[in-house]
Order: C-alpha cells, then structure tokens, then sequence
C-alpha cells in the first residue's frame, strides 16, 4: 500500500504578487489590496514589504493606512485574480487528477502513488514551481508532506517561493523545530492564553495532556493542540472535494468578525464554485456551507431546494442564510467556506412556472457572462469591483 503524500501549494502574497506583476512601479514597494484609506473596509492582501510593516489580511484598512501611509492601497480585482488563478490551477491538474482548491490562491495535490509514473514527488514539485513561474511569472510555495496539515505548515516555513520536504517518519520532528506560532489554526488569542500558561514553544506544549488543555480551552480545541504539536493529522482538511461535489474555503490569518468582509468573502467563493460547475456542464441544487469559529467548533450546513440553482448570487444568498443559522454575528470566525453537493451531470433543467423565470435569466446571465470570460474578455461583479476610492473605477484589468 502507498506512503499518503501530499502537496500544498500556496501561492505567495497572491493578490499583491499579481499587482507588482502587472505594474512593475510596485515592485519593492508595501503593495496593500483592499478597501481605500479614508473608507470603510478591511486589508483583502498585503505584499511582503507590507507586511515588515506589521500588516495582515483582515485589519481594518484604517489601522493599515497608520502603520504604513505611503503604501501603495489598490481595490481588489478579484475577477482577475481568480483568472489568474484559473491557469494556476490547470498547470496542478497536469500532475494529478486529484486536486483539492481550498481557495483562490492554495490547494491541495494528493500525491499518492504517482511515482512511479511521474517520478519523485519532490522532482514533481520542482517541475510545477518553475512551470508556474515560467507560465505567470509568479512564484509559489510548496510543501510535500504525508498528510495535508503537515503539507500546509510545511510551504509555510519556507515563504516566499520554497519547497519544503517532511518525510514520513519526520513529522514530530519537523513540528519540534518550529515557532509555537506557526501550528496552523493557533490564532492570536489561543496564543496569548498559552503563553498565559508559560507555553512559549512546542516542547512545553507537549507536556499538557488532552485533559490539561481541555480544563483551559474546551473539547473541540484541546484535541487539535495535543495534535498538531506531535505532528499528528488532526484532521483539519479531511474533507475533501469529491467529484459529486464542488467546493472552497478560507482560512482567515487572524479570526474575523466583520460583517461584511464575511459576506463578501461568502460571495467570492460562491462565484468561483459556479464557475466551476459552469465548467463541468453540471447541475445542483444542494448548498453547503462550512463555518469554523475561533475556538475551532466547527458547523456544517446544507440545504437542498427545489430547482437547480442559477447564479452566484443564488448560492451566495442560500449560503448567507446557512451562515446566519449558526453565527450570531459577534464571534470570531476563523474560517468559512461554502459549496455545491450533489452535483450531476448535464444542463440545468427549464423553470416549469411560465410566471417565474427569474431564475431563468440569472442562468442566462451567468452563462453570458461565462461565455465571455471564455473568450478572454475581463468581465466582474459590480459587488466584487468594491470601488472604494477616487479613480478606482477606472482602474481596468490588464
């Protein structure tokens, strides 16, 4: 039987990488993408010289303009970036069939048993890294692992453009020698707590037995520390993307409780799965969504309507009303995500109601819309252009 191996690709600093790409002025430069200063709004992105100033995904763009005033603040293009990303992704379906997109900018490659076919695994990831770099000029972070959290911490370590190996058997380790601060899922407020308790590094991490950890920090998180700090799979990313179903997800840097940057993440995903199913020629009519709060308890909902669903804006809107079951829009979230189930192969079927054909001209609308992008042309959701400051809406995708 085959040694599990897995890829995470993560592709570095994605939305400002693409920024500095196209305009070469900002290369070098603290790049932040995201709401315009003096407005409303959350940092989307941030480059890495952004981020030697203390900025993050997530932080109100107010807080960013403080920490870095000369920065160079750009709106988000996601249509974009997702077509970017599009071609990104075909270059990972080339190695395996078995490709798990968690979001717009990382996904998962199930490596296993592909050797023999394909070569070392390491050499596989070599290849699509200059392939990747050669096709876009962007750079990317792999990390190989025997299982996927493992495979996410692992192109971590090495940001930005590296490959990094843990080899089965070295899982403990490779945890041993990392910063308490770079276990995947520990976010700001279970750190300070820790460090509350004297926890400062992954070796007094391990002295606390799954009993100890649940006294300070409840069930659902005291299973995922034991854990992660023994390099043990807990099972973070065991859901995967089955052909029957089509999928994505976000994992925030920091928990997130604002409203709309929650929503408006929801309708990213949304969109980006219905192009998907666009793709594939397929049908459904079931909606899932995934909400992961701060202290890692974790809700799965869905919900199965009575006509194959037509838009974006359709499963975004089932979605929104799955996420508002649960959260009570006050907690922390730390990640949310939302799919299509049971998909089928084959059309939409026709509205029956002769009176009721919205949903006929929202799919109608979306297949323009996907016909176009097909055939190269940028075309984005006014909702997703987010013109926040003067002159953005000039701005135009290359």
């Amino acid at each position: 039987m085959s040694v599990p191996v897995f890829l995470h690709v993560d592709m570095d600093a994605f939305y400002a990488s693409v920024e500095q790409r196209d305009n070469p002025e900002y290369i070098g430069r603290p790049v932040i993408v995201g709401a315009q200063p003096g407005h409303r709004g959350v940092v989307s992105a941030c480059s890495y010289e952004a981020r030697e100033y203390g900025i993050h995904s997530a932080m109100p763009i107010s807080q960013a303009h403080r920490l870095c005033p000369n920065g160079v603040f750009l709106p988000v293009r996601m249509r974009w970036y997702q077509e970017v990303s599009s071609t990104i992704m075909s270059i990972l379906t080339r190695h395996t069939p078995d490709l798990q997109q968690m979001s717009v900018d990382e996904a998962f490659l199930n490596m296993t048993g592909t050797e023999r076919l394909l070569g070392p695994v390491v050499e596989t990831a070599r290849k699509i890294k200059e392939e990747v770099l050669r096709e876009t000029s962007l750079t990317i972070s792999v990390g190989v692992a025997p299982s996927k959290y493992l495979a996410k911490l692992a192109s971590e370590r090495d940001k930005p453009d590296g490959l990094c190996v843990v080899e089965p058997g070295d899982e403990s380790a490779f945890v041993a020698g990392l910063p308490l601060k770079a276990l995947w899922g520990i976010g700001k407020r279970t750190l300070s707590h820790l460090n509350a308790l004297g926890v400062t590094t992954i070796a007094q991490l391990r002295e606390y037995s799954k009993g100890d950890l649940a006294a300070h920090f409840g069930s659902a998180a005291s299973g995922y520390l034991h854990a992660v700090c023994r390099g043990e799979d807990p099972g973070l990313y065991s859901d995967h993307a089955h052909s029957h179903s089509i999928s994505g997800e976000r994992t925030f840097e920091s928990d997130v409780k604002n409203t709309p940057a929650l929503e408006r993440t929801l309708l990213e995903i949304a969109e980006s799965c219905m192009h998907r199913l666009m793709e594939e020629q397929a049908r459904s009519r079931t909606v899932t969504l995934k909400l992961r709060l701060a202290d890692f308890t974790t809700f799965t909902q869905r919900k199965t309507v009575d006509h194959d669903i037509a838009a974006a804006e359709e499963l975004f809107a089932v979605a929104k009303e799955l996420m508002y079951r649960k959260w009570d829009r006050s907690t922390p979230v730390r990640l949310i995500g939302c799919g299509l189930g049971n998909v089928e192969s084959g059309a939409p079927e026709a509205q029956q109601d002769l009176f009721d054909d919205r949903a006929d001209r929202q799919r109608r609308a979306e297949a323009a819309v996907f016909s176009l992008r097909k055939r190269g042309m940028k075309v984005g959701r006014a909702r997703l252009l987010k013109r926040n400051g003067p002159g953005s809406e000039r701005r135009r995708d290359p």
